[in-house]
């Protein structure tokens, strides 16, 4: 039976043989009583990598950005946030039901940023009518977009020099440092994803990591921040209900993704390319320039009555995305160049019935 292609989304990766092999030969211990080695490790490891004085294992991106959201806010707070972010958008509205922290969410800017001026706009004055502003909250990379460094660096220099925290959602934080590499590389130091994942870090109070999308493993996100708000952090994971005991065999799986799976990030990015060239010149079709592992296409407005049928007919020929007018296809460590090729030919087919 050929082998099903999997676009829908870089979190349906399958650990690998050599991760199931280090999750299962990992030291275990009681994480709530703070003495598994596993996630000791991985804790201490992220942080290092990221520049941090500690990190705290959780088991989602999601309550990742809630533990962050809740420990640099209190009631009656504030933080501003894009219109698009999965922290505001796409995580039931944690913070403000959780934590009664309200967000301020703006409009996001074609290339997926925040305009600056929007940013200042929304930091509300102190006064007792408004809310307070405590946090801005970026993501990178953005429905795929990488924030260019300068924006960021901009960004985050207006809000700390209003007082403002801020915090990274970076999901695909390594994508983005693999996308950033690229542009800067060239046989330089600068080509280190590890070093550029830094130099993203390093304008944030707190950064989230996933480890369950394009690095492959099955489960779990890291937190990033001071000691002082890590140790916030992990009253609120417990809270949430995101204290876990032996979770050193999940936190063996995402130590062997950072060592062995950050490098392989550009296939991802290259093979995302190879689908937009292949569907480049369909008339129904408009396909946006990938920037890494996230491609889209939307449907013309002739075609926009054909989105369910095409979903039905790539399923039927063993492809699988996500979309109705405008296509979503993700690329991952369980997608190869035939698997690409197939899923090109199919929406050609579609098109030339």
């Amino acid at each position: 039976m050929t082998k099903t292609v999997d676009l829908r989304s870089d979190t349906v990766t399958q650990p690998t043989p050599a991760m199931r092999a280090a999750m299962a030969a990992a030291p275990l211990g009681d994480d709530v009583f703070g003495d598994d080695p596993s996630v000791n490790a991985l804790q201490a490891k992220i942080a290092a990598l990221l520049g941090f004085e500690a990190a705290l294992f959780v088991p989602s991106g999601t309550q990742s950005n809630l533990c962050a959201v809740l420990s640099h806010c209190q009631r009656g707070d504030e933080y501003i946030v894009g219109q698009q972010a999965h922290c505001y958008r796409w995580e039931g509205g944690g913070a403000a039901v959780l934590g009664s922290v309200q967000p301020q969410p703006i409009s996001h800017q074609s290339d997926g940023s925040l305009a600056l001026t929007d940013i200042e706009a929304a930091i509300k004055p102190d006064d007792p009518h408004f809310a307070r502003t405590r946090l801005l909250a970026l993501e990178n990379t953005l429905g795929g977009k990488l924030l260019p460094l300068d924006y960021v660096q901009a960004a985050t220099t207006l809000a700390h020099s209003r007082g403002l925290a801020c915090h990274l959602d970076g999901a695909r934080l390594f994508n983005a440092a693999t996308a950033q590499a690229a542009q800067t590389g060239n046989g330089e130091p600068g080509g280190d994803p590890f070093a550029q994942a830094r130099r993203i870090a390093r304008c944030f109070d707190s950064v989230s990591v996933c480890f369950s999308k394009g690095l492959g493993a099955p489960v779990g996100s890291a937190l990033c921040g001071s000691a002082e708000l890590i140790a916030r952090a992990r009253r609120i994971r417990k809270m949430a209900g995101g204290a876990m005991r032996q979770a050193g065999m999940l936190a063996a799986a995402a130590s062997w993704a950072l060592d062995h799976h950050v490098a392989r990030l550009a296939q991802d990015h290259a093979l995302a390319q190879r689908l937009a060239d292949a569907l480049q010149g369909i008339p129904e079709l408009r396909v946006e320039p990938p920037q890494t592992n996230i491609l889209f296409v939307d449907l013309a407005e002739v075609a926009k009555s054909r989105g369910d049928a095409l979903i039905a007919h790539l399923k039927a020929h063993g492809v699988l995305a996500t979309g109705l007018y405008r296509l979503r296809f993700v690329t991952h460590l369980d997608v190869d160049q035939a698997g690409i090729d197939r899923a090109a030919v199919a929406v050609r087919q579609f098109f030339s019935r």
